[in-house]
């Protein structure tokens, strides 16, 4: 169903060549062509007259808002008139631009809002009907996952790995966890809906990103490829009624020894876990009714989630008005050992859903899957194939960054994709790379039935294919047909330096290497307070950062300049690992001879060993503590 929008401004525009530049000699006549164009679709259900619009709440803007009006309404007064606005954070004065404007209108659409301020809204005007016209766009990458015990995540600014929590705990300072919209929406019965910002990824705004080549948003349940994140689930685990289970992480690859916080999206009651057949535990949402008697799923606790509750059962926690709280998710803590990781749905103890993950070993082969069997042999029609590195069982190889070559016969390529949002590659390229194990290789049919054939090649690994049945049509379109070249990877100085994590943009891990003691890389971040959260900062427990010379070499010592000062501490510990060409390896013989200077050599020395790259495991010395991150000003090797 849509809201059709008229524009995204008035007479006062948001860029230099905006909108407002032709407002007074055309707005009525381009809401009536909008409003021409759709009025005979019965998808349409609302016409809006802007989104976030800076003349809106001005006395000036209600003359204007009078003439889109009066042009829709003109030429089609059967459906309501609504404004998509993030302007109505609070209750407006009565008798101001703002309230004035509410008037003239049969609805409103909130970026944005709270829960109190929607209710303090609808107190106000209870002849409004009110919904969500942007709602929730927490940030997310897909495969990435961070912190889960934390609310909202520090960013990532390491260059080549600028992604973000998959846990619905990436946000900006605007923006709300997808579970907050679900259970804010859900609960007031007056309340129409949410429209998602946004159901899928596009290009622009990269929040958190203003860097490139970072050039897509994170706010989509489903990325750019159309491969669904996490999100895309906790949608589907309340608003559809197909019995379902999802397990996140996505993916059971981990590092021995660690603990993972496994989440399950379900829409039945209960839900058990196992990894390789041995039960880890039922968990089960409790049946909760809102206050005009509709069920839904929700466990019962503490969810942290919103600071405007000051008072009742759960203060600082979004709270029902039913007087309760709790989360969409089941929980389990399980320490990883490679293996099968399976979840049972049960509704009334017989089986009705499962999600499985298994551990995936190394990289074997292509796999490619069409999304249809057949397409016209109309020269236009497309199919969408999806290519995935596996193993040699078929498990998805998650950390997967093969570039893949596609070649097609019977048709020709259109295009080529993988959801990333940080990638300098082209849509229009006879390869891409592999992000977390995937990729998307869009196949336009020729003129002429036939087969359509699709073929990638990765060097070292078994080539993947798939057909397409094209069929006749009665007219073929003469697509130009422009081959396209590879695309080439970014050349990459050396010595490179890398980290997994990096706080801020300004301490990425290059600065280890320049040479200038007042520059460094670390870990440490800082989150601002948002409409529902606390500022956030704190250490990480543990990072690493690394150095790749590019060629092997004689390796023996380490020297590494730690700086200590009100946000950072020495470690607790620095393991040295060398990578051996498949792996890292831990050295042996280690000694550390620790400075007791900040910004001055602690040095490492171990037992020689050749290898073409060199890791530091940095383990916080006062995990979560303000002053506990690390930095490192000089690292030589």
């Amino acid at each position: 169903m849509m809201m059709v929008e008229a524009f995204d401004c008035w007479r006062t525009g948001k860029t230099k060549y905006d909108y407002g530049r032709f407002f007074d000699e055309w707005c009525e006549q381009d809401a009536t062509e909008m409003v021409r164009a759709g009025r005979n679709s019965p998808a349409v259900v609302l016409w809006s007259i802007g989104n976030e619009i800076p003349d809106s709440t001005s006395t000036a803007g209600l003359a204007m808002a009078d003439r889109i009006i009066g042009a829709i309404r003109a030429a089609d007064d059967t459906r309501p008139l609504v404004i998509g606005s993030d302007k109505y954070r609070r209750v407006p004065a009565k008798g101001s631009a703002a309230d004035l404007m509410l008037a003239k209108l049969d609805g409103l659409g909130l970026n944005y809002n709270t829960a109190q301020s929607v209710d303090a809204l609808h107190a106000a005007y209870p002849h409004l009907f009110l919904f969500e016209s942007e709602s929730s766009s927490e940030t997310s990458t897909r495969g990435t996952y961070q912190e889960p015990e934390h609310l909202n995540t520090g960013e990532n600014h390491t260059p080549g790995r600028r992604e973000v929590s998959s846990y619905d705990n990436n946000l900006a300072s605007w923006t709300m966890s997808g579970e907050y919209g679900h259970k804010k929406d859900r609960d007031r019965k007056w309340f129409t809906g949410q429209f998602l910002w946004s159901g899928i990824d596009y290009i622009g705004e990269p929040t958190p990103y203003d860097v490139f080549p970072v050039r897509a948003s994170f706010f989509g349940a489903v990325d750019t490829a159309g491969f669904p994140k996490d999100m895309y689930h906790l949608f589907r685990s309340q608003w559809t009624d197909e019995p379902m289970v999802h397990l996140l992480p996505m993916s059971w690859n981990h590092q021995e020894g660690e603990t993972v916080e496994v989440w399950a999206y379900a829409n039945v009651p209960s839900v058990e876990l196992f990894l390789d057949g041995k039960s880890l535990g039922t968990r089960e949402f409790d049946v909760k009714r809102t206050t005009d008697g509709r069920a839904y799923l929700e466990t019962t606790e503490a969810t942290g989630d919103d600071k405007t509750f000051t008072g009742g059962p759960y203060p600082g926690s979004y709270t029902s008005p039913n007087g309760s709280a709790g989360k969409l998710h089941l929980t389990w803590k399980v320490p990883f050992r490679p293996g099968e990781l399976k979840a049972v749905a049960r509704r009334d103890g017989r089986i009705v859903a499962t999600d499985v993950l298994r551990t995936a070993g190394d990289p074997h082969a292509v796999r490619l899957t069409a999304d249809r069997k057949s397409i016209a042999a109309d020269g236009r029609s497309l199919a969408f194939v999806t290519a995935e590195i596996v193993d040699a069982h078929g498990v998805v190889v998650p950390d997967a960054g093969h570039l893949i070559t596609f070649s097609v016969t019977g048709g020709s390529l259109a295009g080529v994709d993988n959801g990333r949002e940080e990638s300098a590659e082209r849509y229009q390229a006879s390869t891409r790379t592999a992000f977390h194990g995937k990729a998307l290789a869009i196949v336009r049919s020729g003129g002429a039935p036939g087969t359509l054939e699709v073929t990638a090649r990765v060097t070292g690994l078994r080539e993947g294919t798939v057909s397409v049945r094209t069929t006749p049509a009665r007219s073929a379109a003469t697509t130009p047909v422009t081959p396209f070249e590879p695309g080439h990877p970014a050349p990459v100085d050396l010595p490179h330096a890398d980290a997994g994590y990096s706080g801020r943009p300004d301490t990425l891990p290059a600065a280890m290497l320049d040479g200038d003691p007042a520059t460094g890389w670390s870990n440490a971040f800082a989150k601002s307070a948002t409409a529902l959260l606390p500022a956030f900062g704190g250490a990480r427990a543990a990072d690493w950062v690394s150095v790749d010379f590019g060629r092997p070499r004689n390796l023996d010592r380490v020297a590494v300049s730690f700086t200590v000062d009100g946000t950072h501490a020495r470690p607790a510990e620095a393991g040295v690992e060398v990578w051996d060409g498949r792996a890292y390896v831990p050295v042996t013989g280690a000694r550390t001879d620790w400075a007791t200077a900040s910004d001055t050599p602690t040095v490492i020395t171990f037992d020689a060993v050749r290898g073409s790259r060199l890791r530091l495991r940095l383990t916080s010395a006062y995990p979560g503590e303000a002053g506990g991150a690390v930095r490192i000003s000089r690292l030589d090797v």
